[in-house]
């Protein structure tokens, strides 16, 4: 979240606009708004089975007040995946028009297609394009509440990123970093384990409710907003809860002292605050 704050206050300033498309996580938004812009909805639009993003609709929405275009992909909450062809064509509206693009690859190892990880404007993106990359070790790596977070961005903007990070957080505490350390150097076979089984739990929750012949289902190509919480400690007592927009259950963050991590193995987007199922993601029960 820091790194997006720290994205917009270097692009943009009081009347400009970010282009966003949507449905978002509402986190992207309030950033873009409490610095003064404005954030622009440009909608996905429901096509084929899955959720389409139309560049001609984001190209409309550009006006002479617009500094960058915000994309989250995989996207939180629809579990939408930009292709490369469309990241390539992004790129080039981008240029095209001089904006910045600030590219949230968060969940970006909770990818369902072809490969290790989602495409992304890493590969593809030339030294200096003016793309800012913004990233967690909270979905990716499982360590939600270590708060470690980065940015990757053109050296132009490295001065900037310096003053803004000094003059708020001055940076990450130091056994959050070896904590991220040890999950990069040490955590290949838990991380392919959690993506597995976000694999299977995307499965099974698609099982159910199409089964249920009462809800439209657009099947996710990455992660999505079913959040499986899962015990460091006892890895074969996963609980499960379906959840609104990002809002848990009461008392989710309440693990024992014997399992400070939870794993947030994958996401579905919820009517608001129903709890459909408390029970482990092989027993969950649609009705």
């Amino acid at each position: 979240m820091q790194s997006i704050q720290l994205a917009v206050q270097a692009v943009c300033s009081a009347g400009t606009e970010v282009i966003v498309p949507t449905p978002a996580w509402p986190n992207i938004s309030a950033a873009i708004g409490i610095h003064g812009a404005r954030a622009v909805s440009v909608p996905l639009r429901e096509e084929d089975g899955g959720w389409r993003l139309h560049l001609d609709d984001i190209e409309a929405a550009i006006t002479p007040r617009t500094t960058a275009l915000f994309l989250n992909s995989p996207c939180n909450p629809t579990g939408w995946v930009a292709h490369q062809g469309l990241l390539r064509e992004f790129l080039d509206l981008a240029r095209k028009h001089g904006l910045w693009i600030i590219a949230d690859e968060i969940y970006a190892l909770f990818h369902y297609g072809d490969g290790a990880r989602a495409p992304s404007f890493y590969d593809i993106a030339e030294e200096d394009d003016q793309i800012i990359f913004v990233n967690s070790m909270s979905k990716n790596w499982a360590m939600t509440g270590w708060r470690v977070g980065w940015i990757s961005a053109p050296a132009v903007l490295g001065q900037v990123f310096e003053n803004l990070i000094q003059y708020s957080t001055s940076g990450v505490p130091s056994f959050s970093q070896w904590g991220a350390v040890a999950a990069l150097t040490e955590g290949r076979d838990f991380l392919q384990q959690q993506v597995a089984r976000a694999r299977e739990g995307r499965d099974c929750v698609l099982r159910g409710l199409q089964g249920l012949n009462r809800v439209k289902v657009l099947p996710p190509e990455g992660a999505f907003y079913l959040f499986l919480f899962q015990s460091m400690a006892s890895p074969i007592h996963a609980a499960s809860r379906l959840i609104s927009c990002g809002r848990p259950a009461s008392g989710w963050h309440r693990e024992p002292p014997s399992a400070p991590v939870a794993s947030i193995i994958c996401a579905f987007a919820m009517p608001a605050g129903r709890i459909i199922s408390r029970k482990p993601c092989d027993e969950l029960a649609f009705g």
